[in-house]
């Protein structure tokens, strides 16, 4: 298990871009400031106040994370650029899709924080961008090891709950007809999206650049163009690898996850944009449940766990919850609250990735001004929260493989077991263990045969599996 990586980014007054923000054109002060892996947010209503005087409120509130980047002024000594931010994030992404790890990473934060920028929207963006052309130079490294990759992808928006196709073919009737199933073993996904087999970085850019053309924007009285669609780009990384001899795969993918801008709705809009906000606030408000219960239910494990060590290393027995709610010593114990993941098509699309098979990091965005002081803190705060949360990451391994790899070390196990057995010389008990023994490394010598031609058959040239590669 693994909990889930926190990234803080300040990225609003970005002058040296030529976007000059809203804050700047309103003359907002900076109140939020970086120490290391420290954000910093400053009161500037109880700021000039005495101690204790007229407010509860705390001047300066403090939070820790993962890592913590100052983006504000190129000029400013602790200024992060986008390659630092590439070093820390976008390698730790490459690093973990090659070991056959999902990974995943969402940008929260409000409108105008520099979602989108971070993301997908840059030629300099830290993570598609870098991390795609980062997945080619490794696939052009695969041609001198016994292992070959294949990439594709795909791009999705979810707009007033409906998921449409950013990268359909024209001429499609219904784009808003895709519906989200879940595969009791792959999780949810996308009935009907395209995926397109991409062979150099060009392409990934092209059909990125093409999606994005198609994503709905539209202007707010908080940002010009503000994304009024969630949109997730997924690239989906398969390898084929020649193991103790015998082929197998390793499929992984990660998801690039934009979320919509969360302004409040103007009174003034047409019926339209006051709906558009409705499902995007629903979604928001439901992911951030989402991410408060997941911390909740982490928290709640791993003060049991620590309970459980410590009454274990006491000498007792320990306190283990059962499937009735109490513990085994028949006291009490709390039960993990219910993930409503299936609330909104956007939760139930990051199921995976938040709280299930994927390693995930999320990139906070916030803006320093002062004329953002409550939307940064509800950020900070989620944020905050969102460390607590444990994925459970495994490798997506070929299956056979992975049971030929078992069976093998369970038989090495067993034979060394059977030869202390034979050293000890413990008479006629010896005598039936080692029989038993004898039949159960026999049994899995056969099981390895059997999963080892099985698997050689799939790959085979002629085999279907081997076409649908192929292809």
């Amino acid at each position: 298990m693994l909990n889930l990586k926190v990234a803080v980014q300040n990225a609003t007054f970005l002058l040296s871009l030529g976007l000059v923000s809203r804050e700047t054109k309103e003359g907002g002060r900076i109140i939020v400031e970086v120490d290391g892996k420290v954000a910093k947010i400053r009161n500037l209503k109880v700021d000039n106040r005495p101690d204790g005087f007229g407010d509860s409120r705390e001047k300066v509130m403090a939070f820790g994370f993962d890592y913590c980047y100052w983006s504000v002024n190129p000029e400013d000594p602790q200024y992060a650029s986008q390659d630092v931010v590439f070093q820390d994030l976008g390698m730790e992404v490459l690093s973990g899709v090659a070991k056959g790890y999902n990974m995943c990473l969402f940008a929260y934060g409000q409108t105008g924080s520099g979602k989108t920028y971070t993301m997908l929207g840059t030629p300099v963006s830290i993570t598609m961008r870098y991390s795609t052309n980062g997945l080619f130079i490794r696939q052009k490294d695969c041609t001198s090891l016994p292992s070959s990759c294949r990439i594709k992808v795909s791009f999705l928006e979810i707009y007033n709950e409906r998921v449409r196709d950013l990268l359909k073919q024209s001429g499609q009737k219904k784009p808003y007809t895709l519906r989200v199933r879940e595969h009791p073993e792959m999780g949810p996904y996308v009935q009907g999206l395209s995926q397109h087999v991409v062979t150099n970085y060009k392409q990934v850019i092209r059909l990125l650049e093409e999606g994005i053309a198609n994503r709905i924007t539209a202007a707010t009285h908080v940002h010009e163009a503000s994304s009024r669609s969630h949109a997730i780009f997924t690239i989906h990384y398969t390898q084929a690898i020649l193991e103790n001899n015998l082929p197998s795969e390793m499929v992984s993918k990660i998801n690039f996850v934009d979320l919509a801008g969360s302004e409040r709705a103007d009174p003034s809009y047409c019926k339209d944009r006051i709906t558009e906000g409705a499902n995007i606030n629903k979604s928001l408000v439901t992911l951030g449940i989402v991410i408060s219960t997941l911390a909740q239910n982490s928290q709640v494990f791993s003060s049991c766990q620590s309970l459980n060590s410590s009454v274990s290393n006491g000498g007792d027995s320990g306190i283990l919850s059962s499937p009735s709610g109490t513990s085994s010593g028949g006291a009490p114990s709390r039960r993990q609250s219910y993930i409503p993941y299936r609330d909104s098509v956007l939760t139930w699309l990051l199921k995976d990735s938040l709280g299930g098979n994927s390693k995930t990091i999320m990139v906070a965005t916030v803006s320093p001004a002062h004329t953002s002081y409550s939307e940064t803190m509800s950020t900070l705060r989620y944020a905050s929260s969102a460390k607590n949360i444990i994925n459970k990451p495994r490798v997506n391994e070929d299956a056979n493989v992975k049971l030929i790899r078992e069976l093998r070390e369970e038989i090495e196990r067993l034979k060394a077991l059977l030869l202390s057995f034979e050293l000890r010389n413990f008479g006629s008990l010896n005598d039936e263990k080692d029989e038993n023994l004898k039949e159960l490394v026999l049994q899995n010598e056969l099981k390895v045969g059997v999963l080892g031609g099985l698997s050689s058959a799939l790959h085979h040239p002629g085999s279907s599996l081997h076409y649908s590669w192929a292809r």
